[in-house]
């Protein structure tokens, strides 16, 4: 039976101490703990996120004890356990993070203990509260398993350290609350990236595909598609480089296992199949066009550890 929802409250709640010990959600609900039972993160983009669950369910979370790499909500089969869709900021879960960084919320962090392997992860010995951490900062990343997921830092809170209100959006003006900010944020779900950069690598290929040689027409006059696809991910926590010898020209099927490592490229531009290993093709590279290794090799270096 799933317990009603409480209404949101930010901090500790009065008779819980950190490093308490909880049989199972029922018992998170009735003192407080975590609102929302089955459910990972406790909140809305309206309240923000006041508690989260660490249960394991994700190959790309991390825990370091005071930092937190945590995955967000949403692209699983909970038949399967397997992730079959892109995450979103969008999703319930992932908003309320968002606006719980934004306007500075603590949120609680609450361990599984004992969590078994498969389909459905379970906490077999219990719950541990770990205390009061602030959400702060959070990207848009492909994970081990092929999809887009939203990942979030969570740093522990010391005693007596209160966070802050803080920008979510890197367009908005100083002017603008940060609460309707993040909101704004989290509706457009974009990340923006330098046209220069790409329309100077499509018109290097005359927007054909540097793998599969495809040039998709899409108008009556001729005109024709391509994706600028970056080898070393831009943006956080990947931090490549917006630049030429960064960016290939590529349909969209190409870019999308590029993106999710099934194709990646060799130290001599070889195209591989990035789950077989197998050759694929020799990526094409037009005059002027000097593709950096580095990049090739962080890209590379990303699928390394994939689960089979």
């Amino acid at each position: 039976m799933t317990a009603p929802s409480r209404s949101v409250a930010f901090g500790t709640p009065d008779g819980v101490a950190e490093g308490d010990w909880f049989k199972g959600h029922v018992e998170l609900h009735a003192h407080g703990v975590h609102r929302f039972s089955g459910r990972g993160i406790a909140g809305t983009e309206k309240t923000g996120a006041d508690s989260i669950v660490l249960s394991g369910g994700y190959i790309d979370d991390r825990d370091e004890g005071d930092v937190i790499i945590y995955t967000g909500e949403g692209g699983r089969d909970r038949d399967s356990g397997r992730m079959v869709a892109d995450q979103s900021l969008g999703e319930r879960g992932n908003a309320a993070l968002v606006v719980s960084q934004a306007m500075g919320h603590p949120v609680r962090v609450i361990e599984g203990l004992g969590v078994t392997r498969g389909k459905r992860r379970r906490a077999t010995k219990g719950y541990r509260y770990r205390g009061l951490f602030r959400v702060a900062d959070h990207w848009l990343t492909v994970g081990q398993e092929g999809f887009g997921i939203c990942q979030f830092q969570l740093l522990k809170i010391e005693p007596g350290q209160l966070p802050t209100p803080q920008a979510v959006d890197p367009l908005a003006g100083a002017e603008t609350p940060f609460e309707e900010q993040a909101r704004r944020y989290i509706s457009q779900d974009r990340l923006v990236r330098d046209s220069t950069v790409v329309r100077a690598v499509k018109r290097m290929y005359d927007n054909t595909c540097q793998i599969c040689r495809a040039r998709l027409i899409v108008s009556l006059e001729g005109e024709a598609y391509s994706e600028a696809a970056h080898i070393q991910a831009v943006g956080k926590p990947h931090l490549g480089q917006d630049r030429i010898e960064n960016v290939l020209c590529l349909c969209p099927n190409c870019h999308a296992l590029f993106d999710r490592g099934a194709l990646q490229l060799t130290d001599e531009l070889d195209v591989i199949d990035g789950i077989t290993g197998r050759f694929r093709a020799a990526l094409a590279q037009a005059k002027g066009h000097n593709i950096g290794i580095e990049f090739a090799r962080k890209h590379r270096d990303r699928w390394a550890n994939r689960l089979p």
